[in-house]
Formats: structure tokens, C-alpha cells, sequence
């Protein structure tokens, strides 16, 4: 399996337990917080429900973090790269300063219209910047890695895959390496929408991680408006 799909299965979980309460949903099924016997039971419920069970633990985990209502408009790929390239767009039209990296609208690329190689290497960023985001005010202990590697695993079925992330889990929070591997605009912006998902922006570690994330990427604090702006429910 490839990042690509992977990370568009992660965000779709994400929509998902945002929209329909990700506790009501479990306590509905009779999953257990944590332990073994939450492990096999997401398993016996097949694929869907081990990234869901991923998704739970990175995106909302039972030390606190709630999944926000960003996650409700980012869904898949698809809609992240689309509202992605909207805040850039509205952030055009509206500044007359733009900053030195910037690219017209009409040459803007967002994931979705990429080919597929190149889809999955912007894909593997994006889900880089997730994984970092999680970490942002420490809360991923050695437990909570052991299951989403375990999740990750058995879903993807890639050994190389699930190499990378357990590799992203071990690595120290550094957003400059996070924006230093994003090689245009729309990854730019992808990243830090994505990282808004995970962000909950009352943490003070992680509403910190978040700005200085933006600072890295050097986004200007307008495109940065308008690109919170997209995910703010109608």
C-alpha cells in the first residue's frame, strides 16, 4: 500500500469519528479504551476500523486531544489540497504583497491533480507533519506507538511503509525539518492544514508548535488566516 493511500484512509477515519463523536461511536461498539482486548477487537472489525483505530490514537487520543471541527471539512486528500489551494487563492485576491515563493493561481497544483508518484511523495510529507503534530505536546507514549505501528502494520501490509512510520514517531519535534522538506507553495499550505487537524489549539504546547510551524514554513500571517478560514464550519 502506498503513503498516498494510506494517509487518505487516516484523514477519511478522521472525518469520520469528527462527525459522528469518536467515543460515542466506540462506546456504541463496545471497544475498550486501551489493552489487548481493544486491539483484537478493532482487528476482527477489519481494515477500516485499524486506521480508524490509528486515527483514534494519533488524532484523538485518550490523553485529551479532540478531534476539531477542521477534521469535518478536510476529509480526503482531495478536499485538503482543494481547500488548501481556496485560502490561497482568497489570500491572493485580497494582498497585494505576496510572498517571494508564491505561484499564480491558475499554475497552483494542488495533491489531487499531481500524478501518482509524485501525489505519494508529497503524501509522505504531509503525513510526516501529522505524525509531528500528534507529538506536539508529548503525549504519545511507548504504549499509544506500540498499537499505531501495530495498526499501521497490519493495514499496509509494507514493511517499508510501517518503517517510515515508526521512524517518524521516534524522531525529536522539528517543524523546521518539516518545512524544510516541503519543495513548493501547495505542500506549504497542505502541511500546515493538515497539522490543524491534529492541533488542539487550546494546548498551549500545541497551539506554540502550530504558530512556529507557520513561522517555519514561512507563510505569511494573511495566507495563514485565510487558510484557517477554509476550515471553519459554515
Amino acid at each position: 500500500m502506498n503513503t498516498k493511500d494510506l494517509l487518505e484512509s487516516l484523514l477519511n477515519s478522521a472525518q469520520d469519528m469528527a462527525q459522528q463523536g469518536r467515543a460515542a461511536v466506540e462506546e456504541k461498539m463496545g471497544i475498550p479504551e486501551q489493552g489487548e482486548q481493544r486491539d483484537a477487537q478493532l482487528s476482527a472489525l477489519g481494515k477500516g476500523a485499524l486506521v480508524g483505530g490509528a486515527a483514534a490514537l494519533l488524532l484523538g487520543t485518550k490523553s485529551g486531544r479532540k478531534l476539531t471541527g477542521s477534521a469535518v471539512k478536510l476529509g480526503g486528500l482531495a478536499a485538503l489540497g482543494g481547500l488548501a489551494y481556496k485560502g490561497y487563492q482568497n489570500w491572493q485576491e485580497n494582498n497585494a504583497r505576496q510572498a517571494d515563493n508564491s505561484v499564480d493561481a491558475e499554475d497552483y497544483q494542488p495533491i489531487e491533480s499531481l500524478p501518482e508518484e509524485q501525489a505519494d511523495d508529497r503524501s509522505k510529507v504531509i503525513l510526516s507533519a501529522v505524525i509531528a503534530a500528534s507529538k506536539a505536546d508529548g503525549h504519545i507514549d511507548d504504549a499509544e506507538q506500540a498499537r499505531i505501528e501495530s495498526y499501521i502494520a497490519r493495514f499496509a501490509q509494507s514493511d517499508e511503509l510501517t518503517g517510515f512510520v515508526h521512524a517518524e514517531l521516534e524522531k525529536p519535534l522539528d517543524p523546521g525539518e518539516i518545512a524544510m522538506a516541503c519543495d513548493s507553495p501547495e505542500l506549504a499550505n497542505e502541511v500546515y492544514l493538515a497539522s490543524m487537524l491534529v492541533i488542539d489549539q487550546s494546548n498551549f504546547m500545541e497551539k506554540a508548535y502550530l504558530k512556529e510551524l507557520a513561522k517555519q514554513l514561512a507563510l505569511d500571517p494573511d495566507l495563514v488566516a485565510s487558510l484557517e478560514q477554509q476550515t471553519v464550519p459554515a
